[in-house]
């Protein structure tokens, strides 16, 4: 640790300490024992001489444009008026701060450890002394925001065919650990929607499953590694349940059309069991429910669904953090100044990603001056927040280390641990021609279909077991010439396996029929095919003419490396399916049901 971050860590503390404990329990000697300090006595403490405006700067989660906190990026100056994350920091003295990878924020973990001290530091100069709670998106699986070198899991639906809470678990408490040594105290995982709907765009494979029990317990042995072994705060989301919609709320407003009845069945019992296990946070959906509120707001914008459902009925006493502002569905009805009003009436305590920060940090100081909301209102958030800065450490030991990223994210016995648990999860679906485990004379093999990199990363691990291979990717959508192209190799290959994403989707133009003629030319070959579904299970559906169908609920390089040793007999597979795969435009009727999985 360098001597100058010694020195910020001892400031922070001597002014953290002054902040925090009261005259009396240093003036001197007393002759009666003093009882500890709680995080209460603390929290409460802090709070004293804060300014209005410096208390609704607490409610906001904020990002920033770059990987570095002291360098200018006009993107920045367009949103904030300022022009680098520390002067973010200095004009809105917010709570919270997230990262992105599609925001030019993540480069490696040692940049990640540093930019969070930089931040960290911006925020104690500020004279608030407050530290930020640092947060991220590391789901595991399809949404990551840090990549290699850092852990890489096959996420929530991979752990739900497993069927393993321990391994689920273990995950978290290794992801967790990782982001803390990065300066991240948070994690906005896991996501508790059970996915119901196999056409849902934005969910899927981010569930664990369509059964609301296995979810449950899914949810609440992440909650466990997050909070109890890796010492961050864990966040469930969405609430009330994003499980079951066809629309994308980052696009549009979508409806949810259960009953209170099929409510209470399947979307509240992981949010109502992440809360009896303790959970810290939860994330609001932007979706209407209306046997839940009958007005059509979205659930961020629901008093009778945040207070009345979440607050009062299942008794939650943690933070409640909206989803992203910025999101399409949240915008379109008030306008983003109500909006941000409307939540924290709702019952939210943190505004992530406001994106007109101006605009809403004015509307909310304009509605306490009028009286439309108390400062007392502000002050229970203000609370909440500053109670999880306390338990997730950022409050009093904000700062990470450096030069100790190597020891503590990605080590090989993380790797190790992690490449073990994703090979339970991998689900063979169909064998009809007991063409897996392929014999030691298939070694010519063409990998094709969606992912530049995913492609790549499974020809790599079945060249690592002595294959020729050919890579031709072709994308989400491929053309006639991708898929021409494709067929002509896969003649002069032994095997072909070919790679399918969300083949279902139709949100991308021609996608659905693309990659369902890829497969069904493949197959008219006459060769020998092996679908893997990448993503979510369900594309089978659409070419249950394939013979051979694997699926992955994952396409990172552990995940391929998985696959490549089901498909050359290294693993049995053991995933189940953690969801009905449903007949083709009868969502009611399965082709493959919930728990089925093949092995030899």
């Amino acid at each position: 640790m360098s001597s100058l971050r010694r020195s910020a860590t001892a400031s922070l503390a001597v002014a953290t300490v002054a902040a925090l404990v009261p005259a009396a329990a240093v003036a001197g000697p007393s002759p009666q024992p003093k009882q500890p300090i709680t995080s209460l006595q603390q929290a409460t403490q802090a709070m004293k001489g804060m300014s209005l405006e410096e208390k609704i700067g607490q409610l906001f989660v904020l990002f920033a444009y770059g990987p570095d906190a002291s360098k200018p990026d006009p993107r920045n100056t367009a949103l904030y008026g300022v022009a680098t994350p520390a002067e973010v920091v200095a004009k809105y003295k917010p709570g919270g701060w997230i990262y992105f990878n599609a925001r030019d924020n993540v480069q490696n973990p040692t940049q990640l450890a540093t930019y969070s001290n930089q931040l960290q530091s911006a925020a104690i100069k500020t004279g608030l002394h407050l530290p930020l709670t640092i947060a991220t998106d590391q789901e595991q699986g399809v949404v990551v925001r840090i990549g290699p070198p850092a852990t890489q899991f096959g996420g929530n639906m991979a752990h739900g065919a497993t069927r393993s809470t321990a391994d689920a678990r273990t995950a978290a408490g290794i992801t967790g650990r990782e982001l803390k040594a990065m300066g991240i105290r948070q994690d906005y995982a896991p996501d508790a929607d059970v996915n119901v709907n196999a056409l849902n765009p934005v969910i899927g494979v981010r569930s664990y499953s369509s059964d609301p029990k296995l979810v449950s317990d899914m949810t609440v042995a992440q909650v466990q590694g997050y909070q109890r072994d890796a010492g961050i705060t864990a966040t469930a989301k969405h609430f009330p349940g994003h499980g079951d919609t066809r629309d994308d709320s980052h696009n549009s407003l979508p409806t949810i059309n259960h009953t209170l009845e099929e409510w209470n069945t399947i979307d509240r019992p992981p949010f109502e069991a992440a809360v009896k296990a303790g959970i810290d946070s939860i994330m609001t959906a932007h979706i209407a429910v209306p046997s839940l509120d009958p007005s059509g707001d979205p659930a961020t914008l629901s008093k009778p669904i945040m207070t009345g459902i979440l607050r009062n009925q299942l008794g939650f006493k943690g933070l409640i953090i909206t989803d992203a502002l910025e999101m399409a569905a949240v915008r379109a009805k008030y306008g983003d100044a109500e909006v941000a009003v409307r939540a924290l009436e709702a019952g939210a305590d943190q505004l992530l990603l406001p994106p007109a920060p101006d605009v809403q940090f004015k509307a909310v100081v304009d509605a306490v001056k009028s009286g439309r909301i108390s400062e007392r209102r502000i002050d229970e958030s203000l609370l909440r927040i500053l109670l999880v800065k306390l338990k997730n450490g950022s409050l009093l030991s904000p700062f990470s280390d450096p030069a100790k990223i190597p020891s503590k994210v990605g080590t090989p016995a993380s790797l190790a641990t992690a490449q073990k648990i994703v090979d339970k999860s991998m689900t063979l679906v169909k064998n009809d021609t007991n063409t897996l485990p392929l014999s030691n004379t298939a070694r010519k093999i063409l990998v094709t279909g969606w992912g530049v990199s995913t492609t790549q990363s499974l020809a790599n691990s079945l060249t690592t077991r002595g294959a020729t291979t050919t890579v031709a990717q072709t994308g989400a959508a491929p053309t006639d010439a991708a898929i021409a192209d494709a067929v002509t190799k896969a003649q002069a290959n032994d095997v072909t396996v070919v790679l399918t994403q969300k083949a279902w989707d139709t949100t991308v133009t021609d996608k659905q029929a693309k990659q369902q003629k890829l497969v069904k030319d493949l197959l008219a070959t006459g060769k020998t095919v092996i679908v893997a579904a990448v993503r979510d299970p369900y594309d089978i559906a659409y070419f249950d003419q394939a013979p051979t169908y694997v699926a992955t609920y994952g396409y990172q390089a552990v995940s391929m490396e998985s696959l490549a040793k089901v498909l050359y007999g290294e693993i049995k597979p053991t995933g189940k399916l953690p969801v009905d795969i449903p007949v083709a435009g009868d969502p009611a009727t399965p082709l493959y049901p919930f728990g089925h999985g093949l092995s030899w």
